[in-house]
Protein backbone atom coordinates (compact mmCIF):
# COMPACT_ATOMS: atom_id res chain seq x y z
CA UNK A 1 0.00 0.00 0.00
CA UNK A 2 1.71 3.55 -1.07
CA UNK A 3 1.49 6.57 0.61
CA UNK A 4 -0.92 8.46 -1.54
CA UNK A 5 -4.75 7.59 -0.31
CA UNK A 6 -6.73 7.40 -3.16
CA UNK A 7 -10.46 6.77 -3.67
CA UNK A 8 -12.81 5.39 -7.06
CA UNK A 9 -15.49 8.85 -5.83
CA UNK A 10 -12.76 11.23 -6.73
CA UNK A 11 -10.09 12.34 -8.65
CA UNK A 12 -6.47 13.33 -6.72
CA UNK A 13 -4.60 15.93 -9.18
CA UNK A 14 -1.49 16.79 -8.71
CA UNK A 15 -0.59 20.09 -10.18
CA UNK A 16 1.04 23.17 -10.30
CA UNK A 17 -0.88 26.66 -9.72
CA UNK A 18 1.19 28.30 -12.09
CA UNK A 19 0.91 25.78 -15.31
CA UNK A 20 -1.67 26.84 -17.66
CA UNK A 21 -2.86 23.23 -18.68
CA UNK A 22 -3.21 22.30 -14.55
CA UNK A 23 -5.76 26.07 -14.73
CA UNK A 24 -7.23 24.38 -17.47
CA UNK A 25 -7.67 20.85 -16.17
CA UNK A 26 -8.92 21.97 -13.34
CA UNK A 27 -11.58 24.41 -15.09
CA UNK A 28 -12.77 21.17 -17.41
CA UNK A 29 -12.91 18.59 -14.01
CA UNK A 30 -15.27 21.36 -12.77
CA UNK A 31 -17.39 22.22 -15.47
CA UNK A 32 -18.07 18.55 -15.93
CA UNK A 33 -18.99 18.06 -12.31
CA UNK A 34 -15.77 15.94 -11.67
CA UNK A 35 -15.00 15.29 -7.57
CA UNK A 36 -11.69 16.47 -7.26
CA UNK A 37 -8.83 17.15 -4.44
CA UNK A 38 -6.74 19.28 -5.73
CA UNK A 39 -3.06 19.11 -4.77
CA UNK A 40 -0.92 22.44 -5.67
CA UNK A 41 2.91 20.63 -5.80
CA UNK A 42 4.04 24.68 -4.86
CA UNK A 43 2.11 25.26 -1.56
CA UNK A 44 1.85 21.02 -0.46
CA UNK A 45 5.62 19.80 -1.31
CA UNK A 46 6.12 16.14 -2.13
CA UNK A 47 7.72 13.15 -0.09
CA UNK A 48 10.16 11.60 -1.70
CA UNK A 49 7.83 8.42 -1.02
CA UNK A 50 5.01 10.27 -3.02
CA UNK A 51 6.92 11.27 -5.68
CA UNK A 52 8.69 7.34 -6.32
CA UNK A 53 5.03 6.49 -5.98
CA UNK A 54 4.09 8.95 -8.81
CA UNK A 55 6.50 7.59 -10.91
CA UNK A 56 5.61 3.78 -9.97
CA UNK A 57 2.24 4.63 -10.76
CA UNK A 58 2.64 6.01 -13.89
CA UNK A 59 4.94 3.24 -14.84
CA UNK A 60 7.98 5.31 -15.29
CA UNK A 61 11.57 6.27 -13.85
CA UNK A 62 11.94 9.12 -11.26
CA UNK A 63 13.92 11.00 -14.22
CA UNK A 64 10.95 10.65 -16.73
CA UNK A 65 8.99 12.72 -13.73
CA UNK A 66 11.26 15.87 -14.48
CA UNK A 67 10.26 17.94 -17.37
CA UNK A 68 13.80 18.71 -18.88
CA UNK A 69 12.98 21.34 -20.75
CA UNK A 70 11.92 23.96 -18.03
CA UNK A 71 13.73 26.80 -17.91
CA UNK A 72 15.17 26.03 -13.84
CA UNK A 73 15.92 22.84 -15.35
CA UNK A 74 17.89 23.86 -17.94
CA UNK A 75 19.42 26.78 -16.69
CA UNK A 76 20.52 24.55 -13.12
CA UNK A 77 20.60 20.71 -14.01
CA UNK A 78 20.85 19.95 -17.84
CA UNK A 79 23.89 17.76 -19.41
CA UNK A 80 24.59 15.74 -16.29
CA UNK A 81 24.09 11.74 -15.18
CA UNK A 82 21.56 11.67 -11.63
CA UNK A 83 20.39 8.53 -9.22
CA UNK A 84 17.02 8.07 -8.28
CA UNK A 85 17.94 9.95 -4.80
CA UNK A 86 19.29 12.98 -6.85
CA UNK A 87 15.81 13.26 -8.98
CA UNK A 88 14.09 13.07 -5.97
CA UNK A 89 15.69 15.62 -4.09
CA UNK A 90 15.35 18.24 -7.81
CA UNK A 91 11.69 17.64 -7.79
CA UNK A 92 11.56 18.09 -4.21
CA UNK A 93 13.62 21.40 -3.81
CA UNK A 94 11.98 22.61 -7.56
CA UNK A 95 8.84 21.36 -7.52
CA UNK A 96 7.77 23.65 -10.78
CA UNK A 97 10.25 21.37 -12.76
CA UNK A 98 7.87 18.04 -12.38
CA UNK A 99 5.74 17.05 -15.10
CA UNK A 100 1.99 17.79 -14.31
CA UNK A 101 -1.05 17.70 -13.40
CA UNK A 102 -1.18 14.02 -12.17
CA UNK A 103 -4.67 12.58 -11.43
CA UNK A 104 -5.59 9.46 -9.45
CA UNK A 105 -8.81 7.57 -9.07
CA UNK A 106 -8.55 4.19 -7.70
CA UNK A 107 -5.62 1.98 -8.83
CA UNK A 108 -5.40 4.49 -12.46
CA UNK A 109 -3.19 7.13 -12.49
CA UNK A 110 -2.37 9.77 -15.69
CA UNK A 111 -0.03 12.23 -16.78
CA UNK A 112 -2.74 14.66 -18.43
CA UNK A 113 -1.47 15.87 -21.51
CA UNK A 114 -4.56 17.92 -22.63
CA UNK A 115 -7.66 19.45 -20.18
CA UNK A 116 -9.49 16.95 -21.86
CA UNK A 117 -7.46 13.60 -19.94
CA UNK A 118 -9.33 14.29 -17.03
CA UNK A 119 -12.34 12.47 -18.17
CA UNK A 120 -10.34 9.27 -18.81
CA UNK A 121 -9.65 8.49 -15.75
Amino acid sequence: MGEIATSKRQITLFYSSISLRAKQTLAYAKAEGLPILEIDILKTPLTGTQIAELAGRLKIEIKDLVNQGHPTYMSHFAHHEFSSEDWIKMIKNNPEIMKQPIALRGEKTILVETPTDIIKI
